[in-house]
């Protein structure tokens, strides 16, 4: 085993480097995210199918119209794109995964819902005065990059209608980053990373200049090669939502907590829905 090799690639990276791999194009990886998003036991890729349908109405209970045109970011198999098409909307959701792509489409069809799917990275949204309201849900807004943060909010801009609606969820100041720094291994036969013998090494290092959380896993097969996966986390006040959505151009609406239960990822209260208006 190449330890130097695996020591270089488990360093604290800089900020906002981007890692070697992207699971969602991995056959092995895409097919656990799937069933963990349809799992019931936990709330890791997807909320649990009650809090999703509360949330659902909630959202519809802030967006008033009989047939809306919604356009759901990162809508994964499709569990609230379905919702809101029960509800007469017309609903388009877009994914990079084309796994869960495929899975929302057979879905879909089973279920004789007229819902459109496209597979494909939403920082490349490119439509232009489409939609009454664009959501991105399961706090994807805090694993973007600030680069990439803007980038997508400019695109959602462009993609609504004037007076569209985009409402997505955040962490928010009550849910606490520092401190969470930790190292964890894992060595197998198969599991969540391979469908072969693998080690995984992860470990999440804190930026306390900018409040950023890194989770890293360093994932190596039997013949060493090494691939690299970062996710990073931030958290927003209201005060620093409104900034990022001024500086597209949005109307600041409104911030509400108390919208989703407490889990084990997070307490009802660390979350905010945020909604603003173009």
């Amino acid at each position: 085993m190449n330890i130097q090799k695996l020591i270089e690639a488990a360093r604290k990276p800089e900020i906002y480097a981007k890692g070697t791999a992207n699971m969602w194009v991995d056959a092995h990886i895409a097919q656990q995210l799937l069933e963990t998003h349809l799992s019931q036991d936990t709330d890791l890729a997807s909320r649990k199918e009650s809090t999703i349908s509360s949330t659902v109405q909630w959202i519809l209970n802030q967006v008033h119209g009989d047939s809306l045109t919604i356009l759901d970011l990162g809508c994964g198999p499709g569990l609230y794109t379905e919702r809101l098409a029960e509800k007469g909307h017309d609903v388009t959701g877009m994914d990079f995964s084309s796994n869960s792509i495929r899975y929302a489409r057979e879905s879909a069809q089973q279920k004789q819902l007229n819902i459109a799917y496209i597979q494909q990275d939403y920082l490349e949204l490119d439509e232009e005065n489409r939609y009454d309201l664009i959501l991105m849900i399961f706090l994807d807004v805090c694993v973007l990059s600030p680069n990439d943060r803007a980038k997508l909010l400019k695109r959602i801009y462009r993609a609504l209608k004037p007076g569209g609606t985009v409402l997505f969820d955040v962490l928010n100041v009550h849910h606490t980053l520092g401190g969470s720094e930790s190292k964890d291994w894992q060595i197998a036969e198969q599991g969540f990373w391979r469908n072969r013998p693998y080690l995984a090494l992860s470990e999440t290092f804190y930026y306390e200049e900018q409040n950023v959380l890194l989770n890293q896993h360093v994932v190596m097969d039997e013949d060493e090669s090494i691939d690299v996966y970062r996710f990073w986390r931030h958290t927003f006040s209201p005060a620093g939502i409104k900034q990022v959505l001024a500086e597209q151009g949005f109307r600041f609406v409104s911030c509400h907590e108390g919208i989703l239960p407490d889990c084990d990822l997070y307490r009802s209260e660390d979350v905010t829905f945020c909604m603003a208006l173009k």
